[in-house]
């Protein structure tokens, strides 16, 4: 990770403030990964479970970095080192200083899914009013976050954050190092169960964002019990497809399958068939309203959002259509991208290709065979699934005429491309690490 920094005079004085040692030097930018170290840099070493940042020092000064933050000072390295407890809380602390520097929306997003998604829709309407600042890739993290800020400057009038979790009490930390005063909770699901151990955790987890705002508000989707059930110590807005809300919306399936939200009176055509989708519009349509941007333009932004790569992209390769689904799945997700499939009309088969939902720890064998009873309740005519826990999903399936387990990825595009016709529509889907994109080249490839 490697950020350039806005204002290094500023950032000098704020850095001395939160660490209470004196960068003299004008530092130019951040980084964590010695690899991408540029002159004038300061270098971040962390001590992770396989490697300790340090062992690169002597490479860091050589490459031009000026100084580096280390846990433990480190004899014979001829470079400027400071030394602090914890690095990573370290640069957390100086983040914080930076963003206290700023009176603007700040929005923190946490969730099991569509934190992405919601994030990316939720810049895009914004836009039309504030410059914004966001979260861009997978700066989610106790350190990708403090990067995010540091690029804070005062010409953004709002700041977008995705906050990530892979255990308990990771987003009160971040939360405490962002202090956002708009917080929402996508949703509360099964994800990285190996990490939390249960669902309840996750929900602790996550409603942490809540407790970290203060005086600000906590935005309730009202259609997730979890969610609901978070007692916000803030004012809170509820959104979701119940009249009770204060951001009610209905959902309308168009002749051609898409989905037309009306929220609050408001029609807003979503050109798209994907009820996950609508719900991310109607998350981000009540903070785009709370925050003043009118009603045209959020209906402007929404007919002209992309969504980010590997969430429900649709591809056509001239022949037939790929839905490509692939950055990361747990049984919400799938379901809804099953839904999505469902949801297109024409001729031609409909496929679904399927890698392992992963970290699901005790509950895989049960959420990968509901995957599986969820294939049969629609009109799949094939499920080719590859990795160690879609068996079950196969076992489940009772009723699709072509239900295979593969091996390996190469096997399962191969009999994909042997049963694959013009005018089908092909969903690929699986957790990150099952690396289902590299399926989705290869179908896009086949004629």
């Amino acid at each position: 990770m490697r950020i350039n920094l806005p204002n290094s005079r500023t950032f000098s004085k704020i850095f001395t403030k939160a660490i209470g040692a004196d960068i003299v030097e004008n530092i130019n930018g951040i980084t964590t990964d010695s690899r991408e170290i540029q002159k004038g840099d300061l270098y971040i070493a962390i001590k992770g479970e396989n490697v300790d940042g340090t062992i690169f020092l002597n490479d860091v000064f050589k490459k031009g970095a000026l100084c580096a933050i280390v846990s433990e000072l480190i004899p014979d390295v001829n470079g400027n080192q400071i030394e602090v407890s914890d690095t990573v809380k370290a640069i957390g602390k100086v983040a914080t200083e930076w963003r206290s520097q700023y009176d603007i929306p700040v929005i923190g997003i946490t969730g099991t899914n569509g934190k992405t998604s919601t994030k990316e829709l939720l810049k895009h309407i914004l836009s039309s009013k504030f410059d914004i600042h966001a979260t861009e890739g997978n700066y989610n993290t106790s350190i990708g976050l403090p990067l995010t800020l540091l690029q804070l400057t005062s010409f953004h009038g709002a700041s977008i954050l995705e906050m990530g979790a892979n255990q308990i009490g990771d987003i009160d930390i971040l939360a405490k190092i962002a202090k956002p005063n708009i917080g929402l909770i996508t949703n509360i699901a099964p994800a990285h169960l190996e990490g939390f151990g249960s669902i309840d955790a996750v929900a602790k987890t996550k409603a942490a964002i809540f407790e970290n705002l203060h005086d600000g508000i906590a935005f309730i989707n009202y259609a997730d019990d979890k969610v609901r059930k978070i007692k916000a110590p803030s004012k809170s807005i509820s959104f979701g497809i119940n009249p009770d809300c204060d951001y009610p919306a209905d959902i309308h399936y168009d002749e051609d399958g898409t989905i037309t939200l009306t929220i609050n009176a408001e029609e807003i055509p979503t050109f798209s068939p994907n009820l996950s989708f609508a719900k991310n519009i109607i998350a981000s349509t009540a903070i785009a309203r709370e925050l003043g941007v009118e009603w045209d333009a959020i209906k402007d932004r929404v007919h002209t959002f992309i969504p980010p790569k590997g969430r429900c992209e649709v591809k056509n390769n001239g022949s037939y259509i790929v839905i490509d689904d692939t950055y990361n799945a747990n049984l919400e997700s799938t379901v809804a991208a099953i839904d999505y499939l469902s949801a297109f009309s024409g001729e031609g088969k409909k496929i679904f290709i399927f890698g392992d939902m992963l970290e699901l720890g005790d509950l895989s064998v049960d959420q990968h065979m509901a995957v599986g009873r969820k294939c049969d309740e629609i009109n799949l005519e094939a499920v080719l699934t590859y990795g160690n826990h879609t068996y079950s999903t196969n076992e489940a399936i009772k009723k699709v005429k072509i239900n295979h387990h593969f091996k390996t990825k190469t096997e399962l595009s191969e009999f994909a491309s042997e049963i694959i016709s013009p005018k089908d529509k092909v969903l690929v889907k699986g957790s990150r690490g099952m690396k289902m994109e590299t399926i989705v080249e290869r179908l896009l490839e086949i004629k």
